[in-house]
């Protein structure tokens, strides 16, 4: 289930999100999704440990796959009877 939050960034960065997460066919909602989920996964010590550069050198690089949700209801409906089997 989705939640909306408020967050407030320097203009210019997001403006550099919003341009990479365009041209990764990628909403900046799910960008940023990723990065929180990849923080919330492991205790870091460090903002240097962070594996974040990693993920954005594999995807600029084309070994990244990121794949959408089905938009469709009836997908949606689908999907979720098939995981109920």
């Amino acid at each position: 289930m989705d939640a909306k939050i408020t967050l407030s960034f320097d203009k210019h960065v997001v403006e550099q999100a919003k341009a990479f997460a365009e041209a990764h066919h990628i909403s900046l909602s799910r960008l940023t999704e990723f990065i929180y989920r990849q923080l919330a996964h492991k205790s870091y010590e460090s903002l240097e440990e962070l594996p974040i550069s990693d993920w954005v050198n594999m995807l600029s690089e084309g070994k990244v796959e990121y794949q959408r949700s089905p938009r469709s209801r009836k997908a949606l409906k689908d999907e979720y009877l098939a995981t109920r089997k």
